[in-house]
């Protein structure tokens, strides 16, 4: 299992951890990620902050027209026609299925990061991440323990 962040707009946020949106479309192909991996998501905006994470189900990767294809043809995806706009002009994209999502009690803000990691910067669109890293240990490993117990 690796661990992933993904940035992510409030409203798509939102819509991923009440159980809305199915599927988290990226550009490019995210050839580490697999099903199984766990995916934090970094609220950008007005939240800034990491507000929890799900785990990632199946993948499908490939042009944006096929990517499209595969989140449209199911009515239950919660994928709206602005996500079209995100992937149309990259030449791969990948549909990650959205499986137990769970906010966490304690949400790291950016302000919280950088208070201790002062040069920190979440990611444009995605990073991986070690285990190992302070960032990790200090503030997402207790999110990730609060939402694997809830099983």
């Amino acid at each position: 299992m690796r661990f992933f962040l993904f940035s992510i707009r409030p409203l798509y946020a939102n819509a991923v951890f009440s159980g809305v949106k199915k599927y988290e479309l990226r550009r490019g192909f995210i050839d580490e990620l697999t099903t199984g991996d766990i995916v934090f998501l970094y609220v950008s905006g007005n939240e800034q902050r990491i507000k929890g994470l799900f785990r990632a189900g199946r993948i499908f990767r490939g042009t944006p027209q096929e990517v499209w294809r595969y989140v449209s043809s199911d009515p239950l995806s919660g994928i709206g026609r602005d996500a079209w706009q995100y992937i149309a002009g990259s030449s791969r994209a990948v549909a990650v299925e959205v499986v137990d999502p769970c906010v966490f009690s304690r949400q790291p803000s950016l302000h919280d990061i950088r208070a201790v990691f002062p040069r920190w910067s979440p990611p444009l669109s995605y990073s991986l991440l070690s285990e190992k890293e302070p960032v990790f240990l200090l503030f997402l490993e207790q999110g990730l323990e609060e939402c694997l117990n809830k099983k």
